[in-house]
């Protein structure tokens, strides 16, 4: 599996208390290689070869969770000389 990006809208990560327990609940996944979280757009950006079913499974105990977008992570593009 390759690495990809999927991001995410959580509207119940409204405050710090709520956007931790969704990073911890995320970061226990196995592929998982980093998290980024934004409260003012209640998104989370994920990256890694991971299941984005089981990501969404996991935060939607916490509240509704919708998936914006699943996509390749982007690698640094090599220049040829």
């Amino acid at each position: 599996m390759a690495q990809q990006k999927v991001v995410l809208k959580l509207l119940a990560m409204i405050d710090e208390k709520a956007k931790q327990k969704a990073m911890e609940a995320v970061v226990e996944i196995y592929g998982v290689d980093s998290i980024a979280a934004d409260l003012k757009e209640h998104k989370m950006t994920i990256i890694g070869e991971m299941d984005t079913v089981k990501i969404a499974k996991k935060l939607k105990k916490i509240g509704k969770v919708d998936i914006v977008s699943v996509g390749p992570a982007k690698e640094e593009k090599k220049e040829k000389k």
